[in-house]
Formats: structure tokens, sequence, C-alpha cells
């Protein structure tokens, strides 16, 4: 049961569930204290040691009804009737003139007795042979169930089969054939269940893995889901990392000349301490996206990337322009993220750009909210239509503001083509980078963060 209890555990990490080495001690402990002969009771004190938040529960929940499922021999076939084919036939005999082995000769029986422990058990000892716990794509379900049934003796059962049918003991050999039909079947569900807890998180992770590279001017509608996921975590990822760095500085250090002078009013014993603490300001950032047809897919993604760091920011303040700039945060505060994106494109995207009116309206909207504590990020492509790009506004922003990130779709090689004025206006800008992909846009807002924002 120590095997298994580790095997769970394995399980559990990877579905998400934390468990550190001392968390895996405590389950050891909390096994050996109330034992496995009430499951209900087990499965509460595993969970109370190794589950720490309300989603943690449940996802132990649906992995310790998945680990410790026994479905597969609850409901064996019924006996049938015929010549040797009933449940209390004698064993059959040796599958060749040398003899079957003892394991094959008891899979052969345990299969005509309907022996649901006994098949339960060799199916479990067979497994671990196999590798059924090391299993990882989905591909290898079939090679490992083949795996599986050999550990078990199966090949000697095909054999006993071949030897009734040449005995002429037809009614033999049809019903180990149907036994063994059934037998193959459920050690297809036992591997399946093996992927399900140890493959299907780290398949669920390798697509994501290759959905974050994808661009996302290319991403299929039925993906949306699964790319609007990721981006809350990447968010969430971030802002932990920062609420982090605000907790330790909070804690700050024993000011001990402070201390000491306090002290003397009380005949220099320190009855008041006085720590020394580090101020962290969190940061303002703007952030102004061209929701034009070119790069709406985008904006859609920054804009939903940016409202999940709330929580480390002390003010995000969101414009949205095609032709003409309009400040979406109302929007984007009252409604869910999805209707609230939804929205700020119906109201002004798909429109033909125009950067030098957007450019003036932040001016007339939010130019004087600028200051040294503000970071601002544009998202865009800066295709102007050939129409005037107003690089004097956003020189004017670049000397108010603490930093100018500007995140184009479109590769460096594109930006001194057409109607592009990204090399003008890059001049004005710390950071120019291309963003075309969620693990790009993480790294660039974990720059930002990291480097741009107040300290």
């Amino acid at each position: 049961m120590q095997r298994t209890l580790e095997d769970f555990l394995r399980a559990l990490r990877a579905v998400d569930v934390r468990v550190s080495p001392a968390e895996a001690i405590d389950a050891h402990i909390a096994v050996e204290t109330v034992g496995y002969a009430d499951r209900e009771l087990f499965r509460d004190a595993l969970c109370a040691t190794l589950a720490k938040t309300e989603g943690e529960v449940g996802r132990f929940e649906t992995c310790f009804d998945t680990f410790f499922a026994r479905d597969e021999f609850h409901a064996p076939p019924p006996p049938s009737a015929g010549a040797g084919g009933e449940a209390g036939a004698p064993p059959p005999p040796p599958a060749s003139e040398g003899g079957a082995g003892d394991a094959e000769t008891d899979l052969a029986r345990m299969l005509l007795e309907d022996d649901a422990a006994g098949l339960a058990q060799a199916m479990e000892a067979a497994g671990e042979r196999a590798g059924a716990a090391q299993i990882r794509l989905s591909s290898q379900r079939r090679l490992i169930t083949r795996r599986l049934l050999d550990e078990m003796g199966m090949r000697g059962v095909e054999q006993a089969i071949a030897a009734a049918g040449e005995r002429g003991d037809e009614g033999l050999a049809e019903q180990l054939a149907r036994r063994r039909q059934g037998l193959m079947e459920k050690a297809a569900r036992y591997v399946e269940r093996q992927h399900d807890l140890y493959a299907g998180e780290s398949g669920r992770r390798m697509r994501e893995q290759l959905l974050a590279d994808e661009k996302l001017t290319a991403i299929d509608p039925h993906q949306m889901g699964t790319m609007q996921a990721l981006v809350r975590r990447m968010a969430k990822r971030l802002a932990a990392r920062y609420s982090h760095q605000r907790r330790r500085a909070v804690r700050g250090k024993l000011d001990v000349r402070r201390t000491l002078r306090r002290s003397m009013v009380n005949g220099g014993v320190p009855f008041d301490i006085v720590w020394k603490h580090k101020t962290i300001a969190k940061p303002k950032i703007v952030a102004i996206c061209d929701v034009s047809g070119s790069v709406a897919a985008v904006a859609q993604f920054l804009l939903l990337f940016l409202y999940s760091l709330n929580e480390a920011v002390e003010r995000l303040d969101a414009f949205a322009f095609s032709n003409r700039l309009v400040a979406v945060g109302d929007i984007l505060d009252e409604e869910a993220a999805e209707a609230a994106i939804a929205a700020v494109l119906s109201r002004i995207g798909m429109r033909s750009t125009d950067y030098g009116q957007a450019f003036q309206d932040f001016t007339d909207l939010h130019l004087n909210e600028i200051d040294r504590h503000t970071t601002v990020i544009i998202l865009g492509d800066g295709r102007t239509n050939y129409v005037n790009p107003r690089i004097d506004v956003l020189r004017t922003i670049n000397e108010r503001a603490r930093a100018v990130i500007w995140l184009n779709p479109e590769p460096e090689s594109f930006w001194t083509r057409g109607d592009s004025e990204m090399e003008k206006y890059r001049r004005f800008c710390h950071v120019a980078k291309t963003c075309n992909t969620l693990n790009q846009l993480e790294r660039i807002i974990d720059d930002v963060m990291r480097t741009y924002l107040p300290k």
C-alpha cells in the first residue's frame, strides 16, 4: 500500500495538486493513523493533509475517485451454457506439450471461474510490471495494454484456446475466447484510467505550450476559451510574483537607531520597537489599443491580460481606437471579460486606422494624468494609412511618462514597409518589440514589471 500511496501522490501532482515532501510524509502518517478499512475516512484524512485550496479539493476528489476506482471487474459476464462452458468447468489442460507456466494456467482458470478479485489483483500487478503508471501520451495506450496482457499471461490463454480447438473441445475454446475478449476490453479500460491519471494533464499542458507559441492572429474560434484561460493564468502568475515582492518589503527590518532613541524614555528598555519599511508604490498603467481589423485579435488578449493584473497595479486605464480613441475602462469593469471585449470591438473596432487622430484624442482625454509613475503600453501595427502620424504627441507622452512600451504584432522587417511609421515611433519608445504570441506577451510584460514599474 505504500507503493500505491506514492503512486497516488504522483497522480495528484499530475493534476496540479501541489504535494511537498513534508506533506507526503504527513499523508503517510495520516494513513497510518486512520488505516485503509474505511474508504471515506481514508479519503478525508488524505484530503485534509494534501489539499490546500478549494480548487485543489475539487481536483483531489476527482483524482481520488479515478485512482481508487476498480470498476473493470465489478460486473463479470454471466456464465454461458454449453459443453465445457459452465463457470465451474475444470481448468484447461496445458497449452502446449511442455505445459504452460503457472501464471498462464492461473489466468485461464480465473477466466473460466469468473474470479473477479483474482483477475483484478493480477491486472494491478501486471500493470505495475508493464509500467502502466508511466504512460505519458495517448498513443502509448495500445502498446501498454498489450504489455499488460502479456504480463498477465494472455499468450498462454491463446495457446490454451488453440489446444482446446485441436482436441475438438469447441465449447471450451469458445468460452475461453469470449472471456479473453472481455479481459482485453477490461485491460483497455484500466490503461485508459492510468492515462487519465498520469497523462491527461501533461497532454493538456503540452497542447497549451504549443498554443502559447501560436500566432494570436491565427487562433481558431474553438481555441478561444483555452487561450483566455492561458492569459488569465499567465497574468495571475505575474501578479503573484510582484505581490510577493511587495509583501516582503512590508515586513521590513528592525530600525535599531530609532528603537534605541525611543527606549531612552524607558531607561533604555526597548518597549517600542520601530521597524524599517521599504515602500513599493503600485504602478499605474495606461493601455492604448488599436482595434482595427488587422490587430483586433491581438488587442483582445492584451486587454484581458492587463485587466487580470489589476491586483498588482494601482490604476489601469484602457483606451481603444480605430479612427477615433475612446476610454473603455468602464466597459471592461462592468461587463464580463468576453462580453466587454466584444462590446469594445463592436463599438469602435474594424475601421480604418488613424493613429494621428487617436493620439490627439488621447491628448485631449488623458494626457494630464500621465506622470513619472505611469507606464504607457501601446498595441498596434503603426500603420497610419498615410495620414499624419503625430510623432509630436508620442514625444510628449514619452517626456511625461515613466516608460512607453510599444507591442507590434508584425515582425520588425515589416516596420519600414508601406504605410508603417514604426521606425519613427520607436525613437520615442523605451521598448518596441514584436508581440504576436502569448509567450512573447508574457515575457514582455514580465520585463516591463521588473524594469520599468516603480520599485
